[in-house]
Protein backbone atom coordinates (compact mmCIF):
# COMPACT_ATOMS: atom_id res chain seq x y z
CA UNK A 1 0.00 0.00 0.00
CA UNK A 2 1.75 3.77 -0.86
CA UNK A 3 2.69 5.23 2.54
CA UNK A 4 1.24 8.77 1.40
CA UNK A 5 -2.12 7.04 0.82
CA UNK A 6 -2.10 5.41 4.20
CA UNK A 7 -1.13 8.70 5.32
CA UNK A 8 -4.24 10.79 3.26
CA UNK A 9 -6.80 7.97 4.58
CA UNK A 10 -5.62 8.34 7.90
CA UNK A 11 -6.36 12.00 8.17
CA UNK A 12 -9.19 11.92 6.43
CA UNK A 13 -10.57 9.03 9.22
CA UNK A 14 -8.97 11.34 11.86
CA UNK A 15 -11.24 14.51 10.30
CA UNK A 16 -14.29 12.43 9.82
CA UNK A 17 -14.01 11.17 13.71
CA UNK A 18 -13.96 15.17 14.18
CA UNK A 19 -16.76 15.96 12.18
CA UNK A 20 -18.95 13.21 13.82
CA UNK A 21 -17.85 13.99 17.33
CA UNK A 22 -18.55 17.64 17.10
CA UNK A 23 -21.64 16.84 15.44
CA UNK A 24 -22.62 14.83 17.72
CA UNK A 25 -21.86 17.66 20.82
CA UNK A 26 -24.07 20.06 18.11
CA UNK A 27 -26.67 17.93 19.04
CA UNK A 28 -26.48 17.64 22.56
CA UNK A 29 -25.56 21.42 23.32
CA UNK A 30 -28.59 22.42 21.38
CA UNK A 31 -30.58 20.31 23.49
CA UNK A 32 -28.77 21.56 26.65
CA UNK A 33 -29.48 25.10 25.44
CA UNK A 34 -25.67 25.67 25.00
CA UNK A 35 -24.77 29.78 23.87
CA UNK A 36 -25.43 29.84 19.92
CA UNK A 37 -21.87 31.70 19.73
CA UNK A 38 -20.32 28.16 20.95
CA UNK A 39 -22.64 26.26 18.50
CA UNK A 40 -21.61 28.10 15.47
CA UNK A 41 -17.81 27.74 16.67
CA UNK A 42 -18.52 23.72 16.47
CA UNK A 43 -20.32 24.13 13.37
CA UNK A 44 -17.69 25.63 11.57
CA UNK A 45 -15.36 23.04 12.79
CA UNK A 46 -17.58 20.63 10.97
CA UNK A 47 -17.86 22.54 7.91
CA UNK A 48 -13.84 23.07 7.70
CA UNK A 49 -13.72 18.95 8.50
CA UNK A 50 -16.30 17.85 5.41
CA UNK A 51 -14.27 20.39 3.38
CA UNK A 52 -10.60 19.01 4.48
CA UNK A 53 -12.04 15.82 3.72
CA UNK A 54 -13.98 16.60 0.49
CA UNK A 55 -10.35 17.55 -0.65
CA UNK A 56 -8.27 14.78 0.43
CA UNK A 57 -10.33 12.06 -1.31
CA UNK A 58 -10.80 14.18 -4.82
CA UNK A 59 -6.44 14.67 -4.53
CA UNK A 60 -6.53 10.36 -3.85
CA UNK A 61 -8.56 10.12 -6.48
CA UNK A 62 -6.62 12.37 -9.02
CA UNK A 63 -3.39 10.66 -7.81
CA UNK A 64 -5.02 7.27 -8.37
CA UNK A 65 -5.83 8.56 -11.79
CA UNK A 66 -2.41 9.68 -12.73
CA UNK A 67 -0.89 6.35 -11.13
CA UNK A 68 -2.99 4.44 -13.91
CA UNK A 69 -2.11 6.49 -16.31
CA UNK A 70 0.94 5.63 -15.80
CA UNK A 71 0.87 2.68 -15.66
CA UNK A 72 -0.81 2.10 -18.78
CA UNK A 73 1.77 4.25 -20.26
CA UNK A 74 4.46 1.95 -19.03
CA UNK A 75 2.72 -1.23 -20.63
CA UNK A 76 2.34 0.34 -24.03
CA UNK A 77 5.63 1.66 -24.40
CA UNK A 78 6.25 -0.29 -27.52
CA UNK A 79 5.05 0.40 -30.67
CA UNK A 80 2.78 -2.89 -31.86
CA UNK A 81 4.70 -2.55 -35.30
CA UNK A 82 8.34 -2.97 -34.76
CA UNK A 83 10.35 -4.71 -37.00
CA UNK A 84 11.89 -8.56 -36.07
CA UNK A 85 15.31 -6.65 -36.37
CA UNK A 86 14.18 -4.44 -33.54
CA UNK A 87 12.73 -7.13 -31.79
CA UNK A 88 15.55 -8.87 -31.46
CA UNK A 89 18.13 -5.94 -30.71
CA UNK A 90 15.76 -5.24 -27.58
CA UNK A 91 15.59 -8.42 -26.88
CA UNK A 92 19.46 -8.54 -26.63
CA UNK A 93 19.70 -5.55 -24.80
CA UNK A 94 17.28 -6.91 -22.33
CA UNK A 95 19.62 -9.51 -21.42
CA UNK A 96 22.49 -7.66 -21.40
CA UNK A 97 20.79 -5.21 -18.62
CA UNK A 98 19.76 -8.53 -16.94
CA UNK A 99 23.25 -9.89 -16.99
CA UNK A 100 25.01 -6.37 -15.86
CA UNK A 101 22.20 -6.11 -12.82
CA UNK A 102 23.36 -9.38 -11.83
CA UNK A 103 26.96 -8.22 -12.31
CA UNK A 104 26.25 -5.78 -10.16
CA UNK A 105 24.27 -7.51 -7.48
CA UNK A 106 21.44 -5.98 -7.31
CA UNK A 107 18.73 -6.11 -5.40
CA UNK A 108 15.18 -7.59 -6.84
CA UNK A 109 13.50 -4.00 -5.64
CA UNK A 110 17.18 -1.64 -7.14
CA UNK A 111 16.81 -4.06 -10.56
CA UNK A 112 12.93 -2.79 -10.69
CA UNK A 113 13.85 0.56 -9.69
CA UNK A 114 16.75 0.28 -12.41
CA UNK A 115 14.56 -1.12 -15.21
CA UNK A 116 12.00 2.22 -14.49
CA UNK A 117 15.33 4.72 -14.17
CA UNK A 118 16.00 3.30 -17.35
CA UNK A 119 12.55 4.00 -18.80
CA UNK A 120 13.29 7.20 -18.41
CA UNK A 121 10.85 8.20 -15.36
CA UNK A 122 11.48 9.94 -12.44
CA UNK A 123 11.89 8.97 -8.97
CA UNK A 124 8.53 10.12 -7.80
CA UNK A 125 6.78 8.21 -10.66
CA UNK A 126 8.24 4.99 -9.60
CA UNK A 127 7.32 5.91 -6.23
CA UNK A 128 4.00 5.77 -7.13
CA UNK A 129 4.06 2.89 -9.56
CA UNK A 130 6.37 0.68 -6.73
CA UNK A 131 3.95 1.80 -4.04
CA UNK A 132 7.02 3.41 -1.87
CA UNK A 133 8.27 6.67 -0.69
CA UNK A 134 10.27 8.91 -3.14
CA UNK A 135 12.98 8.54 -0.25
CA UNK A 136 13.12 4.87 -0.74
CA UNK A 137 13.36 5.13 -4.01
CA UNK A 138 15.89 7.50 -3.91
CA UNK A 139 18.11 5.28 -1.64
CA UNK A 140 17.75 2.43 -4.15
CA UNK A 141 18.91 4.42 -7.02
CA UNK A 142 21.82 5.53 -4.76
CA UNK A 143 22.62 2.27 -3.48
CA UNK A 144 22.32 1.39 -7.63
CA UNK A 145 25.15 3.98 -9.06
CA UNK A 146 27.20 3.01 -6.07
CA UNK A 147 27.13 -0.90 -6.81
CA UNK A 148 27.80 -0.05 -10.53
CA UNK A 149 30.47 2.56 -9.55
CA UNK A 150 28.61 5.57 -11.55
CA UNK A 151 28.39 8.89 -10.78
CA UNK A 152 24.64 9.30 -11.36
CA UNK A 153 21.58 8.58 -13.28
CA UNK A 154 22.98 10.12 -16.72
CA UNK A 155 25.64 7.76 -16.39
CA UNK A 156 23.94 4.67 -15.72
CA UNK A 157 21.34 4.80 -18.89
CA UNK A 158 24.64 5.96 -20.16
CA UNK A 159 26.14 2.92 -19.44
CA UNK A 160 24.03 0.80 -21.61
CA UNK A 161 23.90 2.51 -24.76
CA UNK A 162 27.35 4.70 -25.52
CA UNK A 163 29.04 1.74 -27.59
CA UNK A 164 25.82 0.93 -29.41
CA UNK A 165 25.75 5.12 -30.45
CA UNK A 166 29.44 4.48 -31.00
Amino acid sequence: MNIAINKETTLISVLSLIAIASGIDIMTDLTHGAPMQHIIKETMIVGIAIIAITYLIRGLRKQNREIMALKNALENTYPPKASAYILNARKKLSEVITQQFEDWKLTTSEREVGWLLLKGLSLKEIAAIRNTLEKTVRQQASAIYRKAELPGRHAFAAWFIEDLLG
